[in-house]
């Protein structure tokens, strides 16, 4: 078609050929830019009816004075739909689907754009640390996610520059103490121990649930972003993406060949000083001591949960670890985040429900990256899940779920599982007992 337009108007003299090209060409690009701006209005239009969003980590903010709207930073993103371009301006459209990546802060040609924490109404409590993780109390590190930063990469490079700079430091272990304790076997604190070993020092890493940590509760086939991860003793591992079996892998490959001192199980309850300089933990299988303590503890902490009529049942889940152990059964996910998505996905996928069905209290999944609405949006429309929002769970039965349904005076479902992904509180109180200082982040790093 484009070919016959061309030749009929250079037959004619009407515009010569290559001006015609370049004017359908801008005309295509400019309705492209066009539909995408109308996308971001109305993501836009569903975050502020959540009212002001404030992630836990890291997120993008713009200046709108230096912007010139050249949307590198739009490119740059890998979850795609955090910025766009509105009005010849680039706006922060959903803070919430943000990795912390820092990618749209590189591309930037005019440094428009910062990652901070918090907004400048709405702060966000983060521990005190140095530049070199250290906390307000001599000895104790924070690293990883707990710190407000995300992504593995992030993690396990922090877990490395914290035990550099212990090895810098005269503390050691006296007696029967530890040159160090590191808390929590993630990327951090699997990396941390890795550094520590490498230089001789005398390590223990204990874990309260899986060795992998946080990951180890992602869903099944699930796939994160990493890039290039050092780890000391193992070497660089340089994979842009990789799914949770790949990363479980690796966690193994790490514990077989380096011989990683990890005690699992193992829950920390309180902290004390011992009179020599020590620490002194309380943990559910006997005491330890240590010089050091590096706390590489998830922000999620305990699981949030509904408070409803019900709850106390053994049907009800806070994670999804084998959707496999579903089939066959009626299966209620409640949360509109990205864990919660991404169970009712993998459910999808695993095949056998009898039925799965999402419960949020919005109408939209705005707290999701732009991959998984996509994936639930597809699932919906096929019906291959079914949604129920805006929506509350009111009660759970030992056979239905009963929900408080906008516009209706309650939804009765048959019901043999539910799956609570709501989000979870920090671990403030073990903060608390180390006297650790909370600093709040009103739109800064």
């Amino acid at each position: 078609m484009l070919r016959h337009v061309l030749h009929f108007a250079q037959s004619y003299g009407l515009i010569p050929a290559t001006i015609l090209v370049a004017a359908i060409i801008y005309w295509l690009f400019g309705l492209l830019g066009r539909r995408k701006e109308r996308k971001a209005v109305a993501t836009l239009a569903d975050m502020a009816a959540l009212g002001e969003v404030v992630p836990d980590t890291l997120h993008p903010k713009i200046d709108p004075n230096r912007c010139i709207g050249s949307g590198a930073c739009v490119a740059a993103c890998p979850e795609k739909d955090v910025i766009a371009v509105v009005g010849g301006v680039a706006v922060l459209v959903n803070p919430l689907a943000c990795v912390g990546h820092s990618a749209c802060v590189d591309a930037c040609p005019v440094a428009a754009v910062s990652v901070v924490f918090g907004t400048a109404k709405r702060g966000v409590e983060l521990p005190k640390i140095d530049r070199n993780f250290e906390t307000t109390r001599p000895g104790v590190y924070i690293i990883g996610e707990l710190g407000g930063m995300g992504l593995i990469r992030n993690a396990v490079a922090q877990g490395r520059q914290a035990a550099e700079h212990i090895l810098t430091t005269p503390r050691r272990g006296v007696g029967d103490a530890f040159d160090a304790l590191i808390v929590g076997a993630g990327p951090a604190g699997i990396s941390a121990t890795l550094r520590l070993m490498e230089a001789g020092l005398r390590v223990l890493l204990v874990e309260r649930e899986a060795f992998g940590g946080t990951i180890m509760h992602y869903p099944r086939a699930k796939v994160v972003m990493t890039g290039t991860l050092d780890f000391p003793l193992v070497g660089r591992i340089k994979r842009k993406k990789m799914s949770k079996e790949d990363l479980v892998e690796l966690w193994q490959r790490i514990l077989s060949e380096t011989r990683l001192p990890v005690q699992v199980g193992t829950l920390v309850e309180g902290v004390a000083g011992d009179s020599d300089g020590m620490w002194r933990l309380t943990t559910s299988t006997g005491p330890l001591r240590a010089a050091n303590v590096l706390l590489g503890l998830g922000r999620r902490g305990s699981p949030r949960k509904l408070e409803v009529e019900g709850e106390e049942q053994a049907k009800v889940h806070y994670r999804l670890l084998e959707p496999g152990e579903f089939r066959g059964k009626h299966v209620l996910v409640v949360g509109g985040g990205n864990s919660a998505v991404e169970s009712a996905l993998s459910l999808m996928d695993a095949g056998g429900c009898a039925s799965v069905t999402i419960s949020y209290r919005r109408a939209a999944f705005a707290r999701c990256r732009a991959d998984n609405r996509r994936r639930i949006d597809e699932a919906i429309a096929s019906g291959r899940v079914r949604a129920l929002m805006p929506s509350t769970v009111t009660s759970v039965g030992k056979a239905d779920v009963l929900l408080g349904v906008e516009g209706k005076a309650g939804v009765t479902i048959p019901n043999d599982a539910v799956i609570v992904q709501v989000g979870g509180t920090t671990p403030a109180e073990l903060l608390g007992k180390f006297g650790i200082e909370v600093t709040t982040k009103y739109g800064e790093m």
